[in-house]
């Protein structure tokens, strides 16, 4: 899955953003019946290389990914294995993209 979403402010407060929206999704998780674990995030300057394995069940997969911060833009490009195939579909992806706009208003 790839995601790009514009923004109008300083690259280092969207770094700032992406790390909090990435706390966020770690610590909701308990609201669903996923866990996620070996969580690992590295920033090589406006880069974030992200991964983690996503568990529902009996079923688990590996998720990783990057985050690119531009002067104008934040691309996210995820495989999320087969977790995409139980969360995906338009709906899901279109959620993401607002909860990525409200971050960066």
């Amino acid at each position: 899955m790839r995601i790009t979403v514009s923004h109008n402010k300083r690259k280092e407060d969207v770094i700032q953003s992406v790390d909090r929206f990435f706390d966020e999704i770690f610590q909701s998780v308990g609201l669903v019946p996923l866990q996620i674990v070996n969580e690992q995030r590295s920033w090589a300057g406006p880069t974030l290389t992200f991964s983690f394995t996503a568990k529902m069940g009996v079923l688990s997969t590996p998720v990783k990914g990057t985050v690119e911060v531009s002067d104008k833009d934040v691309t996210i490009d995820a495989d999320l294995g087969l977790l995409e195939k139980l969360i995906g579909g338009t709906r899901r992806r279109t959620s993401l993209e607002n909860k990525i706009r409200g971050l960066l208003t």
